[in-house]
């Protein structure tokens, strides 16, 4: 079963409408978060609300509601439906453009949908990155704009595009990226990538443990002596990656410290329940 909160109201997505006039339709300005339940319960809901609202503020839109509304409507919506879900919030831009205070009447919805996740065989043997020459305008907001990741994609159901800007690794199309290469890990800082809940929460782990985790960007260049690779995100949690292009990562297969980081997470996953 499905759900849409739209309007002031929950309904199903049949009838879940938004103005042609809206600017998330007109012109693609819009920001959302996807976050998804455990147990019945939300993970980190607050930190991606206070994403949204971050992301809002830098893209000038003034949101409707504060955090606590937020979270009361998407924890409402949750005990209207059964089993576990992938819950996607949104602010688009609304109709009004005020030159001085920005989107000034944005619309707040909410959709509810069955979780799915990737498929076991992903974590089993891992998954290849595609990467590009290319890098997201305003790296630190969940825009609705995935026009690239669209038209860039390998078309390759077991690949997602990496984001590489002149040999430096950044993020996924939809996710944050890790390399373990010389005993440390090393993502990309949050000058230049989406500050990804699931990154916040492997780093917190991996540095909990007396593993050596470095915030900069990893390279193309370091792809050949790095032992492992994988990708987070809100509902993949933490997926191996054994292929960058044509470049094996490790001896391609999912490596012991992913899977090591990957048990400690689902280990203590309720302290992120709210």
């Amino acid at each position: 079963m499905k759900l849409c909160y739209v309007n002031g109201k929950f309904v199903p997505p049949e009838e879940a409408l938004l103005p042609i006039s809206d600017l998330i339709i007109q012109r693609g300005i819009g920001i959302f978060e996807t976050l998804s339940t455990y147990q019945r319960k939300t993970l980190m809901l607050t930190a991606h609300l206070e994403r949204l609202l971050t992301g809002a503020k830098k893209s000038y839109i003034h949101p409707p509601l504060g955090i606590g509304e937020m979270r009361d409507i998407i924890r409402e919506g949750i005990e209207r439906l059964d089993g576990e879900l992938i819950i996607k919030v949104y602010l688009s831009g609304g109709d009004v453009f005020d030159r001085v205070d920005g989107f000034t009447e944005p619309r707040f919805f909410v959709t509810y949908e069955p979780l799915a996740l990737p498929p076991d065989e992903f974590y089993e043997n891992g998954i290849r990155l595609e990467p590009v020459d290319y890098c997201r305008d305003e790296p630190a907001t969940k825009s609705v704009n995935y026009r690239k990741a669209y038209t860039l994609s390998p078309h390759d159901e077991h690949a997602e595009i990496l984001y590489c800007p002149g040999g430096e690794i950044t993020e996924s199309a939809q996710s944050s990226f890790f390399l373990y290469v010389n005993d440390t890990l090393v993502t990309a800082p949050l000058s230049r990538v989406l500050k990804g809940t699931m990154r916040q929460a492997v780093l917190d782990i991996a540095r909990g443990i007396g593993m050596d985790a470095e915030e900069r960007c990893p390279l193309l260049a370091d792809l050949p002596q790095a032992a492992e690779a994988f990708i987070t995100g809100s509902v993949k949690k933490i997926l191996p990656v054994v292929r960058i292009g044509t470049q094996i990562i490790g001896n391609g297969r999912p490596g012991p410290e992913t899977k090591r980081l990957m048990a400690l997470y689902l280990e203590h996953i309720t302290e992120w329940l709210e």
